[in-house]
């Protein structure tokens, strides 16, 4: 049973707005957010051009980014939903899982303000995060619902009971789907992040053109594996050579994300069976991608099950999705939250 992460518990918030702070991978994040899930500010800054140059997110330059953001990005939040520090209820951040310095920079950064202001303090987990971002307004969706969070660093199946936490199902065995995307996309000589530039090619491309295979097709598992997925493609780039990759690149992209769609559609449908869910929500930055998107749709229209896709400024990393976790578990007073430390990796 996979819990929210550190403190499972019912909610434990009082009646005023939740500062929270986001800083698990490469965008520094802040968010207001109130007990009821209303987003009173979201802000979001992407150092995605400053990983461009290496192919990926370098784990030293997004803690050194993180700690030149994170305050302003802080202040802006507070600005922007019409508060003072002193006027929220509570501050929560993330503690897991993540980049260990990146984690640590906004963690530091939410115990210090709480302590500075006497305010309670709260961990979430990252996944969790994810999770409760299908919990908050205009359009929440309440549990139980069957979840798939697919990103750049996590893609996990989730049965959500409840808002304080969630029973895993299955998780990927080592590369995440999103990563897969990505590595995927600088094999064949596209820049960073490369998940959105090969949905957009592969609508150019032909996803029958390469037989790719699909991982953990005939295991009982609901666990998922994208790294002979990846090892496919290197020795089909190494096949046809810089030349014809380049001329192939379309197809290559639309195969690609063909097999990446149908490991995940593979894992919903089984997880579909065995749950008899009557709801289902995708979260995570590849929650994006149009033909996952077209995908889940198409499998709740025909078995006539409810969907929830929350919008992509809520499906990549961001502080109002930790916020809405919060609402759910317990408060930690000071200064009893000053030992708590942040995790890098998920808590089975």
């Amino acid at each position: 049973m996979a819990n929210s992460g550190l403190r499972p518990g019912g909610p434990g918030i009082a009646a005023g707005p939740i500062l929270a702070i986001e800083t698990s991978c490469d965008d520094t994040c802040a968010a207001v957010v109130t007990p009821a899930g209303e987003i009173l500010s979201n802000v979001i800054s992407s150092q995605a051009r400053f990983h461009e140059r290496y192919g990926g997110v370098v784990p030293e330059v997004a803690s050194r980014h993180h700690l030149e953001l994170v305050n302003a990005v802080t202040d802006e939040a507070l600005s922007g939903a019409g508060i003072a520090l002193e006027d929220s209820s509570a501050i929560a951040a993330t503690s897991g899982p993540g980049l260990i310095g990146a984690l640590l920079i906004g963690l530091s950064t939410a115990k210090a303000l709480a302590a500075a202001a006497r305010l309670p303090f709260i961990p979430v987990d990252h996944l969790h995060g994810h999770v409760a971002a299908n919990f908050l307004e205009p359009d929440p969706l309440g549990p139980p619902f069957l979840c798939l969070i697919a990103s750049g660093g996590h893609t996990l199946l989730a049965s959500v009971e409840d808002h304080a936490g969630y029973e895993l199902l299955g998780a990927t065995r080592d590369d995440a789907a999103g990563e897969a995307l990505d590595k995927a996309a600088r094999l064949m000589g596209m820049g960073y992040p490369g998940g959105a530039e090969i949905d957009r090619l592969a609508r150019e491309g032909d996803p029958e053109a390469f037989a790719f295979p699909v991982g953990m097709r005939g295991a009982d598992s609901l666990d998922f594996s994208f790294s002979g997925l990846k090892t496919a493609l290197v020795y089909t780039v190494r096949d046809l050579g810089p030349a014809q990759t380049l001329v192939r690149r379309a197809d290559l992209a639309a195969s690609f994300q063909r097999a990446v769609v149908d490991s995940l559609m593979l894992k919903v449908e089984q997880a579909l069976e065995r749950t008899g869910a009557r709801r289902v929500a995708i979260g995570g930055g590849v929650a994006a991608n149009s033909e996952l998107r077209s995908r889940v749709g198409a499998v709740c229209e025909t078995r006539d099950l409810e969907l929830k896709i929350p919008p992509r400024e809520l499906c990549t990393d961001n502080a109002a999705m930790i916020a809405s976790a919060a609402r759910y578990l317990p408060t930690v007073p000071y200064p009893e939250f000053l030992g708590f430390d942040a995790f890098a990796r998920a808590v089975a």
